[in-house]
Order: structure tokens, then C-alpha cells, then sequence
């Protein structure tokens, strides 16, 4: 497959994604292959990221696969220093694996809480606090992180979710300003996909008494309006941009813009849809 020569933002770049057994992650892959980048791909789902590989193995790239679980921090730093010894840089680290739950505050168990948390921003800390010396030391870094759209609005039943996205979003933001600050050779992204397709929304738990299947199936129907490879070329296109934010889909941006123009608004927003299109967990026996 031919490699696309559009700049040099990609061509012979070393790119980590982790999370890239499926979904986002796997289409970040192949957009990359694509480019002629060079490729650490890394999942909890050691076959699916296995065969990502191999599908960026038959685009021409270079890559290397592996289990990584983003919860146990000393094997992230490893893994970090690991890659670096493999490919003698890197240059862009995808912080993409996360996780989701459905439940109300009162329905969750503290530990279903940590859980995301865990994931979805204790491991973006873990993986950028472990690869941002080499991509310091690269002279051209770029952090890449998913949020969501529920790091900009909030929504019923995914209290968890929002916490760990609305810190991811934080997160993000302070390092591009300290990045700046400091002038390092860094560039900070952070990505607020809207309703995309992937295995996140199927496989989530739910708290006690509620039917994530039937949940994520309403998901799918009726918010998914995205597939992965339209929002793989997005958070690309914005890459090679050097944006400090990637919105994706029409509905994230509109929503950005109504949390902005009236908060409170758009968290009446929010209740509404969630009554409209039936994807919140409904009211009924608590614990």
C-alpha cells in the first residue's frame, strides 16, 4: 500500500496507541500505517491487538504488539522504556484505552467508580508521565489524548464516566500549558469524540439491576453515529494540525458549544435526551 507523503508529521514516526485491539484504537493504526508511521500498539486483549497488527503489518508498517494493562503503572513505565529501546524514539503517544459503566450515583458501588478511574485517567497519567522523557527527548513529542463528549457535557447514568473524561480533559490541558511554559519540543491534543461506534459502549458493566446490553444496543441505534475510521482520520487530521482541541461530529461540537453558552442548560440538555432516545439507566428500585 502506497504511504501517504503528505508531510512529515508521520513518515517514519514511532506512534504508541494504546487500546488498539478495536474500535478507535485499531483504526488509529491502520490511518497511521497508512502514513508510513512506526507502531507500539498495546491492549489488555492481546489477540485483537495481535491482529490489529498484522492488518498494519500487510499496509508495509513496522510494528510491535503487546498486552499492556494501563492500571499497573510499573508495567507501563517499563513498557515505555521498552519501546524506547525498540525504536530508539518516540514521537506520539495515543492515550486511547478506556472503559464505561451505567448507573446512578446511587446505584454504584465506590469500587465501580475507581474502576473507571483506574483506566480512563489513572492510565492516561500513568502512560504520559512514563513516555513524556522520550518524547521530550525526540525534539518533535505529541501527546494525544481521547476524552469524550462527556468530558464537556454531562449526561445521566454515566456519573463515573464524565468524572474520569472531565479529568482527562484537565489533565490534558494543564500539561499543554506547562509544555508551553516550559517551551518543550511537545505538542499536547486532546479529542472529544461524539457518538462513534465502538466496542466501549458493548462492553460495559453496569451496576446491579440494570441491563447494559439492552443499554449499549440503544446506544448503538440511536447515538453511534460515527464510524471509528471517520474518527481515526479526524484526530489524524488534527494531529498533523497541531490542534490543541479535535471535536468529532457535528453533535460534539454543537454541544460544546451549548455547554459553553449556558451550562446549566445543557445539563437540562442532557436529561431530556437521555428521556428522548431511553440510553440512561431508568428509574426504579435503588439498593
Amino acid at each position: 500500500m502506497a504511504v501517504k507523503q503528505d508531510d512529515d508529521v508521520f513518515v517514519n514516526k514511532v506512534a504508541v496507541i494504546t487500546g488498539a485491539a478495536s474500535g478507535i484504537g485499531r483504526a488509529l493504526a491502520l490511518e497511521l500505517a497508512g502514513r508510513g508511521t512506526r507502531l507500539a500498539l498495546s491492549d489488555v486483549d492481546l489477540d485483537g491487538v495481535e491482529a490489529t497488527a498484522m492488518r498494519c503489518e500487510s499496509r508495509g508498517a513496522e510494528v510491535v504488539a503487546n498486552r499492556l494493562d494501563v492500571t499497573e503503572r510499573a508495567a507501563v513505565r517499563a513498557y515505555a522504556d521498552e519501546v524506547r529501546a525498540r525504536f530508539g524514539t518516540v514521537n506520539q503517544l495515543y492515550n486511547n484505552a478506556g472503559i464505561a459503566f451505567y448507573g446512578e450515583v446511587d446505584r454504584q458501588d465506590t469500587k465501580d467508580i475507581e474502576r473507571v478511574l483506574d483506566v480512563n485517567f489513572w492510565g492516561v497519567v500513568a502512560s504520559t508521565t512514563a513516555f513524556l522523557p522520550h518524547l521530550i527527548a525526540s525534539g518533535d513529542g505529541h501527546v494525544i489524548t481521547v476524552s469524550s463528549l462527556f468530558g464537556l457535557i454531562t449526561f445521566p447514568g454515566q456519573s463515573a464516566y464524565n468524572a474520569s473524561k472531565f479529568a482527562v480533559r484537565g489533565f490534558t490541558e494543564a500539561l499543554r500549558q506547562e509544555m508551553l511554559v516550559g517551551r518543550y519540543p511537545v505538542w499536547v491534543t486532546c479529542v472529544h469524540p461524539g457518538g462513534v461506534k465502538t466496542a466501549v459502549a458493548r462492553n460495559a458493566a453496569a451496576a446491579e439491576g440494570l441491563d447494559a446490553a439492552s443499554i449499549a444496543r440503544a446506544f448503538d441505534r440511536k447515538l453511534a453515529l460515527h464510524s471509528p475510521e471517520m474518527a481515526a482520520r479526524t484526530i489524524v487530521n488534527g494531529v498533523r494540525r497541531r490542534r490543541a482541541r479535535v471535536l468529532i461530529g457535528a453533535e460534539a461540537k454543537a454541544l460544546d458549544r451549548l455547554a459553553r453558552l449556558t451550562p446549566t442548560g445543557s445539563q437540562r440538555f442532557g436529561a431530556l435526551l437521555s428521556r428522548m432516545v431511553a440510553i440512561a439507566p431508568r428509574p426504579g428500585s435503588r439498593r
